[in-house]
């Protein structure tokens, strides 16, 4: 039954034409299709394709060091994870792509979720657990080859570096000149910091007790944060410029890499979680309750890759933008990072592998939705440059009309007088227009127009606290890169206990990607058009590593029976991420290609067309745009250097001209009961 209501949902949404589409197809197609998925498939790979085995010692059991190594509730565990992989990507991606029309995006993020991202993420955790918690790097160089696996440890830490400059980026857009976001943001560290010390000396184990602390006091700096943004003093302290934020950002992440997990970490996320989930919950709520109608078209006059808000055609920079919402490459660091070390049973696996994935494929759908919900009009005014729309209002809505959108200059005036903003217009990067739709939901659910602006606000805030969380995990996750990248030059680096070691890989991790942070908040474009497509592409590019590794460690298992689990999706996202990386280097539209654009603007200094006070502004654009395409060439080269190590490797082990090695940690049977639940962290 649950099968068919899906499938028919899929249907309408898929075929329906000529009429509007009510959202609610929407929610009912992806749930069902998520339970589907992890009924049966997931049950599938835990039983057959991985033979999970819970009498087996987790790397929690047999390494507990209290500081990275530490035995956690799997319900806390899933929090932590969930909050920890869902980023920018699942809220931004699906928004941006929205310009394709609402169909493209929401079968991706459906069918690629269940099918790709899910299995990467549960098969990763899965092999990492059975190896000590390993990273994607080690795990490469140990079973692929040491030339390809030295190679991927490379490649794997500079996408990392570059995924959380990004990251950390969106963050600062986001928070910049909001004293609301950024008290509530900050007052997240010392809630965590508290509840980590209830959890671990006050009131071990009582999780229910420390959760409700934890919400309720959330909550009240959620709604406290209104308070501060309309005291004068109060707001004057917490209303940052996009430098001073980078700095305190580099400055938190540091903290949470070094200090223990359970301190900080581990508790924050889980309380983001609630955050995350209630928010999102909520959204789908709101659209069961209103009915909206999606008045976004199925699919646009943009598929031909003439979009104002990104250049590109559907294939392949549909995928590449929706991104994290359906497979996500930052996901295996942390199921190959902070996750296994943490994790109590194999059979949790499945739960916090293949569920969190299937609720952040769930939040990009309602980021869709909302997206999808408002006027057309509204929102390609919003993500459009006004080098495309027009410099004006009344242009810019001129243009966005000819379109086929009808809009006025007064509409949009109108509604950022509601929201509270000065303006809407050109507000690049999706987060605004993301917070436009959820607040029009929102505000339709309770309280009408006159909480608009109140329910804008909670929405650009519940942006930045979900993306945050995504860095202090990240960091963590890059501290142990670092560690085991410095520990083969000198042993005593690469042990995580070791205090002197993790604060100088730590401050070299947030060292790196600090520096693409600064270059973003001091682009003149903002970053995110800089940035954007480099983390598409090397998020995507990180995905497909990690499914070479995983269908190289299947074939080593003897799975070859069921190595089309893996093969299919990394086959699909090498075709996607190889054609992406050649278009975006040497595509001769300068909205396309870096290089293209670099002559572009090279060209109109040597014509003498920017004035002199922009020319500081334009060097930085040139350099910007090839740097970007140096990075992209040298990952997509590193990519492909790994996956002809994996073919050379799968053919010695499917032509039996080379015994598969596994170097999986020993057995070891577990000494916990069946029902135990972790020390510091259990059941009531």
């Amino acid at each position: 039954m649950v099968g068919l209501l899906g499938a028919g949902a899929l249907a309408k949404i898929a075929l329906d034409r000529g009429e509007s589409l009510n959202a609610i197809w929407f929610v009912i197609a992806a749930v069902c299709c998520y339970l589907v998925a992890y009924r049966l498939y997931a049950a599938f790979l835990a039983a057959r394709l991985l033979a999970l085995d819970d009498t087996r010692a987790a790397p929690s059991e047999r390494h507990d060091d209290g500081r990275d190594f530490v035995p956690t509730n799997k319900w806390v565990l899933f929090g932590h994870h969930f909050a920890a992989i869902a980023g920018p990507g699942p809220l931004v991606g699906p928004t941006l792509a929205a310009q394709f029309g609402y169909l493209p995006g929401t079968l991706w993020l459906i069918a690629g979720a269940a099918f790709a991202g899910c299995v990467q993420d549960f098969i990763i955790l899965f092999c990492s657990i059975r190896r000590d918690g390993k990273s994607i790097g080690q795990m490469a160089r140990e079973e692929v080859s040491k030339r390809g696996g030295f190679i991927a440890q490379l490649a794997v830490l500079a996408i990392m570096v570059i995924l959380l400059g990004v990251v950390a980026l969106v963050v600062v857009n986001a928070l910049k000149s909001s004293p609301w976001a950024t008290f509530t943001l900050a007052m997240t560290i010392p809630i965590a910091l508290l509840v980590g010390v209830y959890l671990r000396f006050v009131r071990p184990g009582r999780v229910l007790e420390a959760s409700l602390m934890g919400v309720a006091l959330i909550l009240f700096v959620v709604f406290a944060g209104q308070w501060v943004a309309d005291s004068p003093s109060w707001a004057r302290v917490f209303t940052l410029g996009g430098v001073p934020l980078a700095f305190a950002i580099i400055m938190y992440a540091f903290a949470a890499s070094a200090l223990p997990v359970w301190l900080l970490l581990a508790p924050r996320d889980y309380l983001s979680a609630f955050i995350k989930a209630g928010a999102v919950f909520a959204l789908a709520a709101g659209i069961l309750f209103v009915r909206p109608h999606v008045l976004m078209p199925p699919l646009t006059r943009f598929i031909d890759g003439s979009g104002p808000v990104f250049a590109g055609k559907i294939f392949p920079f549909c995928f590449i933008t929706i991104a994290c919402g359906a497979i996500s490459g930052f996901h295996s660091l942390i199921a190959s990072g902070t996750t296994p070390k943490m994790i109590l049973r194999e059979s949790h696996a499945r739960f916090i592998g293949y569920g969190a994935m299937l609720l952040e494929s769930f939040v990009g759908v309602m980021a869709m939705v909302a997206a999808s919900a408002m006027t057309p009009g509204v929102y390609f005014a919003i993500n459009s440059p006004p080098s495309i729309v027009g410099a004006t209002p009344d242009a810019a809505a001129a243009t966005i009309s000819g379109w086929g959108f009808p809009l006025t200059a007064q509409t949009m005036t109108g509604l950022a007088h509601a929201v509270g903003e000065l303006t809407l217009w050109n507000r690049a990067g999706g987060a605004p227009s993301l917070a436009v739709g959820m607040a029009q939901i929102f505000s339709n659910t309770i309280g009408g127009e006159r909480l608009l602006s109140i329910w804008y606000h909670f929405a650009i805030m519940f942006e930045a606290l979900f993306i945050l969380t995504v860095l202090d995990a990240g960091t963590r996750v890059g501290r142990f890169m670092v560690q085991e990248l410095g520990g083969r030059v000198w042993k005593p680096f690469g042990h995580s206990g070791w205090m002197p070691g993790v604060l100088l890989s730590s401050a070299i991790i947030v060292g790196m990607w600090g520096y693409f942070l600064y270059q973003g908040v001091v682009d003149p474009l903002g970053g995110i058009n800089s940035l954007w497509p480099l983390f598409g592409i090397s998020n995507q590019l990180l995905a497909a590593v990690a499914l070479v590794v995983a269908t190289t460690i299947l074939l080593k298992m003897g799975r070859t029976r069921w190595i089309w689990v893996t093969l299919l999706p990394m086959t699909w996202l090498v075709i996607i991420t190889m054609t992406a990386s050649y278009q975006k280097i040497f595509d001769a539209n300068p909205r396309i290609g870096f290089l293209a654009y670099a002559n572009a603007l090279i060209a109109q200094i040597a014509a003498g067309k920017v004035p002199a006070a922009k020319l500081v502004d334009t060097q930085r654009l040139i350099f910007n745009q090839r740097l970007d395409a140096a990075v992209t060439g040298v990952l997509a080269l590193m990519v492909i250097v790994l996956i002809v190590e994996a073919l050379v490797q799968w053919y010695a082990i499917l032509s039996s001209r080379r015994a598969p090695v596994l170097h999986e940690s020993p057995y070891v049977p577990t000494q916990w009961a069946a029902d135990y639940s972790g020390v510091a962290q259990g059941d009531d």
